[in-house]
């Protein structure tokens, strides 16, 4: 029989307490030992939050992490899956794109959030130079006259909506050949598709700390809901011109005259008729070009007057066709004020990666295998340690050289386009539309916000989008 002060509750409270003491104490001599053995070569970056603080400012995202990578540089958020580490250190970036750019690819988790929206298509096409300048100067004129109409009738526009509708035509007609003419208004499935995408493009990035989205896309409910139905507007516009341009094609097959010189006519001829595929690659390719012509309200109509050699604009349409290749090369200040606009305003503000296996950054920290592996374009444009103290200054003069030349900076400080083996095969098509527009309408007209004391902030989405539209008076900018 046992004694009885074993049958006593107390003791079997003591006990139990007396054992867990003891176990904390052995494991944390344990904990300690190994962290004493790892703590070289497993030195991780500082936990800067979690994700959750992300949530709380989603609104403001970017602002928020610019605030984190002034502090750190390079810092983590916790989340209940993954870790993520954000960096802004251009070594760091040289390491993740280019030294060991093997071991950071999109991975399936990014793959899995944004596949809906862009599918499985890669953006690598070459569009020619010709082909796109004769599209961009078309499409600048028929701007230009809008404006002209806007200025004679002192009327506000909003001109982030001209900009995205220009722009949506030119993409379209490069990549379709196809006429869409949004910007006149005749085209409502257009605006309706843009409205979508942008729709779309925000809710996809919801996603990224929405931890429910997959219970949601299940159930059809809340913010997959309206994500699946912009989808299907997206798809429905896009597969229609795809159908199109293919019945196109096959009536026209023995026209010998018939031009292929729009991206679509070129891979229906390498690919054939993979309408999931062409959609793919259209709508990657819209969503980096749409979004670069939004902050063209820079100070560049001397130097394109000089350097066109134009004095007297008579028309849009000739002038935008004095915009040659020579003529725009010329242009430094242009191509400065542009790059400059990019490094504070990058079309695309966060760019994610996943790490593939165990590394060490050349920070010395530590990323594990799975982690999601981020640089922030939009933070780095404004990091003192990389600008200087006037980094958040809008100073094109710090893209030239003592002789007004344009000196290029390290694509692993300017991270608008990427770099090493994945930087954008689209740059150059970019920076001509950009070029072209910008030549034209700052030749010939002045801008001036309606309200001067309105805010002006971005929507969170996957590229940079003005919340609301940018609402501006137009002044004709007339021969002095």
């Amino acid at each position: 029989m046992a004694p009885d002060f074993i049958s006593d509750p107390t003791f079997f409270t003591a006990s139990a307490l007396c054992l867990a003491l003891a176990f904390a104490h052995l494991f944390a001599k344990a904990w300690k030992r190994h962290r004493s053995k790892t703590a070289a070569a497993k030195k991780c970056h500082p936990v800067a939050g979690t994700v959750l603080n992300q949530l709380l400012n989603f609104s403001r995202v970017h602002h928020y992490m610019t605030y984190l990578e002034g502090k750190h540089r390079t810092y983590r958020l916790l989340g209940p899956f993954r870790r993520e580490v954000y960096t802004s250190d251009p070594a760091n970036v040289e390491y993740i794109l280019k030294t060991n750019f093997e071991n950071y690819g999109k991975g399936w988790y990014n793959y899995s959030i944004l596949k809906d929206l862009l599918g499985d298509g890669i953006f690598a096409v070459d569009v020619l130079r010709d082909f796109s300048s004769v599209v961009f100067r078309k499409n600048a004129a028929k701007l230009a006259n809008i404006l002209s109409e806007v200025a004679s009738t002192n009327r506000i526009v909003d001109i982030q909506d001209l900009f995205m509708r220009s722009t949506l035509d030119s993409i379209f007609k490069v990549a379709f050949g196809v006429e869409l003419d949004s910007m006149c208004g005749t085209s409502e499935e257009g605006a309706e598709f843009s409205r979508a995408f942008d729709d779309a493009s925000a809710m996809t990035l919801w996603r990224y700390v929405d931890v429910s989205w997959k219970i949601k896309k299940l159930l059809n409910i809340g913010s997959e809901a309206a994500l699946k139905k912009n989808i299907r507007i997206i798809d429905n516009f896009v597969y229609k011109l795809i159908r199109r341009k293919i019945e196109q094609m096959h009536n026209s097959t023995d026209d010998p005259s018939m031009k292929k010189e729009d991206i679509l006519s070129r891979f229906l001829q390498v690919t054939g008729t993979d309408q999931t595929y062409l959609r793919d690659i259209t709508q990657l390719h819209y969503c980096w070009q749409r979004h670069n012509c939004s902050h063209a309200f820079l100070k560049v109509a001397q130097e394109v007057k000089q350097m066109s050699n134009v004095r007297e604009i008579s028309d849009f349409a000739s002038f935008a066709a004095s915009m040659g290749e020579e003529a725009l090369e010329k242009m430094h200040y242009l191509h400065a004020t542009i790059t400059e606009t990019l490094r504070l305003y990058p079309a695309v503000p966060v760019d994610s990666k996943i790490c593939f296996s165990d590394d060490v950054f050349p920070d010395g920290f530590s990323v594990r295998k799975g982690d999601m592996v981020c640089y922030q374009p939009y933070a780095m444009g404004r990091m003192k340690f990389i600008w200087g103290d006037d980094a958040e200054d809008f100073r094109p003069e710090r893209w030239l050289d003592s002789n007004g030349a344009f000196r290029p900076e390290s694509p692993f400080k300017f991270t608008a386009f990427q770099a090493g083996p994945r930087i954008c095969l689209g740059k150059e098509f970019a920076y001509r539309q950009m070029k072209i527009f910008s030549a034209v309408l700052l030749s010939c007209f002045t801008f001036k916000l309606a309200d001067e004391k309105k805010p002006v902030n971005y929507r969170t989405m996957i590229t940079l989008h003005i919340d609301g539209g940018l609402h501006v008076t137009v002044t004709r900018r007339y021969k002095s």
